[in-house]
């Protein structure tokens, strides 16, 4: 028996069968009654027999499978069919039921992936609409409670009424920063972002940077510098404006969360066809467990610190965002107590 036939080989199978039991009783019927008939009427008597049965049985299979296949893909209705796939005729020399039996497989992966895809973002939409929730709610109530208390006769108190003042402005440019931090990982995330390519030095923008943040770092007693080997400029290909904020958001965090007196170094480093840039402080440090999370929008280790540092919580999250739209990468290694050390690569020009 044939495994797996064709329409064509179930229909060649079959009218072979049909015609080889046609020739036998025609020679029976000849040796018994052999002056009824020629010879040549029971040669041609199983042929016929043969292409009759042949066209009849493919019209009969290619109707039933096309029915089936019909009803198959009116259950699989997501799925695209080519024009050729649209006709009502089939390949009658193709295995269509392991195409069928195919077809579905793939698309059953196909929504299951679906699936699985939908409830990440799902998941992801509730924790993002939840974080920052929980993001803006602290800086309005604040500003909130300062307003309140200035209203109530505060302000007439010359004691508290600018000190009042003051810590709402404060808690409104964090607000301004949430809200511009959240429009920039938008952009990013959206695809909207069209990056400036074009070359430039570098160690040129680090020490931009680093006069942009002296007076931040000074505040803290935090000192910038390059490491050593870091003499050399490299030129690299990026956006030059997006790469700024990259090295500022790791600088301001490494001030941030520094030691007084410490020290943040960059380094650079040829890697034939990349340059890697590393910005690495001796500062308080990231256990192991939050360091796969230390890219996550909102995720903060300590989360009082963090917030009275200020800052959207978003900064490495932008990042990790525009330095892959760049195609490249980004890594943090990391010990409690002993520092932290953050490597991207860029393209070498």
């Amino acid at each position: 028996m044939l495994k797996n036939p064709t329409p064509r080989q179930i229909a060649g199978f079959s009218s072979l069968l049909i015609a080889l039991l046609s020739l036998a009783g025609g020679l029976l019927v000849y040796v018994l009654f052999y002056r009824l008939s020629s010879l040549l009427f029971w040669i041609a008597f199983p042929l016929i027999v043969f292409l009759v049965t042949y066209v009849v049985s493919i019209y009969f299979l290619k109707q039933y499978i096309y029915r089936k296949i019909k009803l198959i893909y009116k259950t699989i209705h997501q799925r695209k069919l080519q024009p050729e796939e649209k006709s009502t005729s089939i390949d009658i020399r193709a295995n269509i039921i392991d195409e069928v039996e195919r077809d579905v497989a793939e698309w059953a992966t196909k929504q299951q992936e679906e699936i699985e895809k939908y409830k990440s973002w799902a998941e992801y939409r509730r924790r993002f609409v939840g974080d920052i929730s929980h993001e803006l709610k602290t800086p309005i109530f604040n500003i909130q409670g300062y307003l309140h208390s200035l209203l109530e006769g505060g302000l007439q108190d010359e004691a508290v009424n600018m000190t009042f003042l003051q810590k709402a402005a404060k808690n409104v440019d964090r607000l301004q920063t949430i809200v511009e931090d959240l429009s920039a990982i938008s952009r990013l995330e959206s695809g909207d972002l069209v990056l400036d390519i074009r070359v430039f030095d570098i160690r040129q923008l680090t020490e931009e940077v680093f006069e942009d943040l002296d007076f931040k770092a000074k505040n803290r007693h935090i000192k910038l510098e390059f490491k050593e080997g870091a003499a050399t400029n490299y030129r690299v290909r990026a956006d030059r404006e997006n790469i700024r904020q990259v090295l500022i958001n790791l600088l301001s965090n490494s001030i941030k969360y520094g030691n007084p007196d410490g020290r943040t170094k960059v380094g650079f480093y040829d890697m034939d066809k990349h340059i890697l840039v590393e910005v690495a402080d001796n500062g308080i440090g990231i256990p192991a467990k939050h360091l796969p999370h230390v890219f996550d929008r909102f995720y903060r280790i300590d989360k009082s610190r963090s917030r009275d540092q200020g800052g959207s919580g978003l900064g490495l999250a932008i990042v990790k965002h525009i330095i892959e739209a760049h195609h490249q990468t980004i890594n943090v290694r990391s010990a409690p107590n002993v520092g932290s050390t953050f490597g991207f690569t860029l393209e070498k020009a």
